[in-house]
């Protein structure tokens, strides 16, 4: 799978909505503490899934910071 620029998949936004919803200070703009997190979480994903999710949800926390 590849994606070009910022396009992120539909399934990989409705796990970010259902992660920030139920674990909303777990996360912060920082990529890597989001990948830490993602792990600790015991989530069965893939890297490249794992990677996605983190890199949206840091994207998202970055948009809640600058409102």
């Amino acid at each position: 799978m590849i994606f070009l620029g910022k396009a992120v998949p539909k399934s990989i936004k409705s796990r970010v909505e259902i992660l920030l919803e139920r674990f909303p200070d777990k996360f912060s703009t920082d990529f890597e503490k989001n990948k830490a997190v993602l792990n600790e979480l015991d989530l069965s994903l893939s890297r490249f899934d794992r990677n996605m999710i983190a890199g949206f949800v840091t994207r998202k926390m970055h948009d809640v910071e600058k409102n």
